[in-house]
């Protein structure tokens, strides 16, 4: 009798669960790729050009989940993660995409993903550096938010290495 009543209570939360999440709002999960699983921070064109992370490893990504049924079957995102930016960001304080191995910009990459019926997902750090020493977010977030729109960025992973954990609750710190 126990399990009977935990068994239906337990369909009772859920049936109300599914009720309260009956909004519209991502009815399937963000599904897509991201470029870090396989090919990590590999910056090297020269050397490794079929691996290194460009817009052709892009492009070539793009493409393949257009071409071989993974957007149709709803992974949608191609997401950039650390790595793809300059080393620092432009004399307007704005990030910029690696001049060598994104020679066309983010913005380019958006609109081709775009025209493919894909999303552009981009990685960001909220420390003052990425994780693996790009130009971080802190003391710029405006800023950034305003760029990756200009670009047409449509989602954004945000990390949190070389943060200043008492900064987080404010969004922002304010310089001295």
């Amino acid at each position: 009798m126990t399990q009977v009543l935990l068994c239906l209570l337990l369909s009772l939360v859920v049936f109300e669960v599914g009720d309260a999440l009956d909004n519209g709002l991502a009815l399937t999960p963000p599904m897509g790729w991201m470029h870090w699983e396989r090919f990590r921070c590999i910056t090297d064109c020269k050397t490794d050009p079929k691996n290194c992370l460009s817009e052709n490893l892009i492009m070539r990504q793009a493409d393949r989940m257009a071409a071989d049924g993974y957007r149709d079957a709803g992974y949608v995102y191609l997401s950039i993660d650390d790595c793809w930016m300059a080393k620092e960001r432009d004399s307007n304080g704005r990030l910029q995409a690696d001049p060598i191995r994104f020679p066309r910009g983010i913005k380019f990459l958006a609109d081709y993903l775009h025209n493919k019926g894909l999303k552009l997902g981009i990685y960001e750090d909220f420390g003052t550096r990425t994780c693996m020493g790009y130009p971080g977010s802190e003391f710029y977030l405006q800023l950034d938010a305003q760029t990756f729109a200009s670009w047409k960025v449509d989602l954004l992973k945000l990390d949190g290495c070389n943060a200043d954990r008492t900064d987080m609750k404010y969004g922002v710190r304010i310089q001295d």
